[in-house]
């Protein structure tokens, strides 16, 4: 269990470099995180930390066969972890950043621990939130993540202060990037050449 947490509490638009670093040494020491999104905070690690990773299932309380999601800087970084064709790189394209996860056959930069054990496919999300992609900026690999909801809760945690008093026992940081919605992403399924509905939510979906 990790020890007490550090709690770093930025400007939502403008998140100060020498804070975001605090962030940036814990992670690169293997740590676990809350982190803001459009669509609640988010628990996050580096790709390589199975600690982080095993870390965010215990909290969520997921098996093996829940797909965890890969959280990418931009849509070049989603091309490095995920098989792309032309068509979905177009329509990635127009969605991307956005409140959409997309599940996508993974690549094999993808650990097959984190694959979904038959399909192979990995989920990838391109936040618009400012604070998360001035932290990914100093990465070259996205962050293992799942969205901040506790068991038997239905909604995401929405605020760093609370996320704090909840779960600073068993996280490494908390980065406070002010209040995030609630609405959870829209859900596509592209492993195909045509875009399949899994879960509406913010995101407007048009095949």
């Amino acid at each position: 269990m990790a020890k007490e947490c550090i709690y770093i509490n930025v400007h939502p638009e403008n998140p100060q470099p020498r804070l975001l670093e605090q962030v940036v040494d814990i992670l690169n020491k293997g740590g676990l995180i809350a982190y803001p999104t459009e669509s609640g905070y988010a628990l996050g690690c580096l790709l390589d930390s199975k600690t982080g990773a095993d870390k965010i299932r215990d909290i969520r309380r997921l098996d093996d066969k829940h797909e965890l999601t890969l959280m990418c800087r931009d849509l070049s970084n989603v091309s490095e972890y995920a098989k792309v064709g032309n068509v979905q790189f177009r329509y990635l394209k127009m969605h991307l950043p956005g409140a959409y996860t997309f599940i996508l056959p993974a690549s094999k930069e993808v650990p097959k621990r984190l694959q979904t054990p038959k399909r192979k496919t990995i989920g990838l999300r391109v936040t618009p939130n400012v604070v998360t992609n001035a932290l990914l900026a100093y990465f070259d690999k996205p962050l293992i993540t799942a969205t901040l909801i506790l068991p038997g809760e239905d909604h995401p945690m929405t605020d760093g202060w609370s996320i704090r008093e909840a779960l600073c026992h068993t996280l490494d940081a908390v980065l406070d990037g002010g209040y995030s919605g609630f609405e959870p992403t829209t859900i596509i399924d592209f492993t195909e050449d045509e875009p399949v509905l899994v879960r509406q939510g913010q995101g407007v979906f048009l095949e």
